[in-house]
């Protein structure tokens, strides 16, 4: 019971109640990204592989004749809610500032499984590359579910893509990066991990030393998480850290799961900013 508390988010928010709170992170992801369409070029739908899931949202800036950097945005929903069509209202404050921004889909569970995810996320980043020769850096940004699924690409043996994605940055936000203890709890019940599935997707237990000029990595958590999402945000950076990575810990005061990425909808937010 103790573990269903800690890894349920919607219990910490000083804000608004468990019941309501998901809804309004709906509604406001949900009205963000409807006005990122309407003020921005967009490709929308685009398919990076042959599956229902996979395709990515893709917003252009303002102007995009030279080359430009890409963030690459992946949502949460503890793997088994929301997708990309509502993960495009952090576009508005990048594009204005010459930034591509991609919201990639993934199929959530109980279609996808853990090891599919992370593999279609990883291949859209490779198609990205072989598409786009104009992205010049990409950046990751995910949330929750999603920070997990960011960090399992900073852990990719690209070989096997014959493609090396230029990753420059990861913006970590209220991840989890220890799988093992969501097995004891009502998350796994979509999803149906053993404990093999949870450790070969546990970016804290595949944490690759850093190549020189390797990616700058932001892990950011909420100071309304829970505490154990709180205590994984902090060892996996220091276990980044420890493996000679580049990476800052950023603890944001007055916010929660949920609104420490709904702000990235507004310019002067500190995330925004960095």
């Amino acid at each position: 019971q103790a573990l269903e508390d800690q890894y349920s988010p919607s219990r910490w928010s000083p804000r608004l109640d468990r019941d309501t709170i998901i809804d309004a992170h709906l509604a406001v992801t949900a009205a963000g990204t409807e006005r990122a369409r309407g003020s921005a070029q967009t490709l929308l739908h685009v398919p990076y592989g042959n599956g229902d899931g996979e395709k990515l949202d893709i917003y252009f800036p303002t102007d995009s004749s030279e080359t430009f950097p890409v963030l690459v945005y992946i949502h949460g929903g503890y793997w088994q809610c929301l997708s990309k069509d509502e993960s495009g209202f952090a576009a508005p404050p990048l594009v204005s500032q010459g930034v591509a921004v991609v919201a990639v889909g993934y199929d959530t569970a109980p279609k996808g499984h853990m090891d599919a995810m992370v593999l279609q996320v990883r291949r859209s980043l490779v198609f990205l590359v072989e598409r786009y020769p104009r992205i010049r850096g990409i950046y990751l940004c995910g949330h929750s579910a999603g920070a997990h699924l960011a960090a399992m690409v900073l852990s990719t043996d690209w070989t096997e893509f014959q493609v090396v994605p230029d990753i420059k940055g990861a913006v970590l936000v209220s991840g989890v990066y220890d799988l093992e203890p969501i097995l004891h709890t009502y998350v796994n019940d979509v999803l149906n991990m053993s404990r093999e599935v949870a450790q070969r997707n546990s970016p804290m237990r595949h944490v690759t030393p850093a190549v020189p000029a390797a990616c700058e990595v932001l892990v950011a958590v909420a100071q309304h998480d829970s505490p154990e999402f709180r205590r994984q945000s902090q060892e996996y950076s220091q276990a980044l850290r420890a493996a000679g990575w580049s990476v800052s810990l950023l603890d944001l005061a007055g916010v929660d799961h949920f609104d420490i990425i709904e702000k990235l909808s507004e310019d002067s937010y500190v995330l925004t900013q960095v």
